[in-house]
């Protein structure tokens, strides 16, 4: 088990959006988070925080579920920077309840979601979310 696991998520607000569907979207794939809504240039940023590893068992089973767990420690082992791990998923897949990671931009008309954890053991993290099969 991993300690001290913090979890930030933001994303855009656009105006097209209802804060419902977005925070669906989050909490399909974050558990226990706290939204926060602050106004941007465009709409809106919608962030949500959430602590511990249980927070992230959404996650992991959706890797499992979609089986993609290989890819995707693959591709979060390269997203490590210290003690971050960041990386970007895209809204509309969350909202139906799967995942699929994206870039920053372009591939998601809507904005991504950007995770950031910040755990001391981000390896240890990732073996967790998402082990060898």
């Amino acid at each position: 088990m991993v300690e001290e696991i913090e979890v930030f998520v933001e994303t855009d607000l656009n105006p097209t959006e209802t804060e419902e569907k977005v925070r669906l979207a989050i909490s399909n794939v974050l558990g226990g988070a706290t939204f926060t809504v602050s106004p941007a240039q465009r709409g809106a940023i919608l962030t949500a925080h959430a602590t511990g590893q249980d927070c992230l068992i959404k996650l992991r089973n959706l890797m499992r579920n979609d089986r993609i767990r290989d890819a995707a420690r693959k591709l979060l082992l390269k997203k490590i920077r210290d003690n971050t791990i960041s990386f970007y998923l895209n809204k509309q897949v969350a909202y139906v309840g799967h995942i699929s990671f994206s870039e920053e931009t372009a591939e998601s008309p809507l904005g991504p979601l950007h995770f950031t954890i910040k755990t001391l053991s981000p390896q240890q993290l990732i073996e967790w979310m998402a082990e060898k099969t």
